[in-house]
């Protein structure tokens, strides 16, 4: 199946499963006449196979070694795609960065760092990105640790400047959907 014609079934899925019209208030506090829930499509088995290949596409020629995101968002992202890479001989582990360390055993915030070594690159995964915040805080705290991030990869692009945020802080923001491609690419 060709690129297309996976971009069009996940937006079929995308929109039946995730989209939502009303009056809602974003993480970033912006008010918005739609919701985008990606999970409720990531979770599921065709739309995490989908959007574990379309992402595949989109990070082979970035020369990564690895995957990284925010938790919880970007977890079901990471193991599709580490799957994907991995039936096409790829060895990507997934790193996932928690909004706080947690309170016992390693106290980490940083979740799968041990399969890394300093140095190496991310494609960091996010769900969705409004202003890029959370985003941009995974980056900080993976860069912190001593791996480079240079590309982030979203499903869903609210073109409500996070790709300048990103782009300010040196990375580049690639995204499978714009809320008009997954309404217009779904029909």
């Amino acid at each position: 199946m060709d690129k297309l014609e996976l971009k069009k079934r996940l937006a079929r899925l995308l929109k039946e499963k995730s989209y939502l019209e009303g009056d809602f208030t974003l993480s970033s506090g912006l008010k918005s006449d739609y919701y985008f829930d990606c999970r409720r499509t990531s979770l599921h088995p065709e739309g995490a196979w989908l959007i574990g290949r379309l992402f595949l596409q989109m990070l082979r020629p970035l020369g990564i070694d690895g995957l990284g995101g925010m938790t919880l968002g970007a977890d079901p992202l990471i193991t599709a795609v580490s799957l994907a890479a991995l039936e096409e001989g790829l060895r990507w582990p997934g790193l996932i960065v928690r909004k706080e360390a947690k309170k016992h055993g390693t106290a980490s915030t940083l979740e799968g760092l041990a399969n890394f070594r300093e140095g190496q690159v991310l494609g960091m995964l996010e769900d969705v990105v409004s202003t890029a915040g959370s985003v941009l805080q995974a980056c900080v705290a993976v860069r912190g640790a001593g791996l480079r991030v240079v590309d982030v990869c979203c499903v869903l692009d609210r073109e409500q400047g996070g790709k300048e945020a990103l782009r300010s802080m040196g990375c580049d923001l690639h995204a499978l959907f714009t809320r008009s491609e997954l309404l217009s690419l779904a029909e």
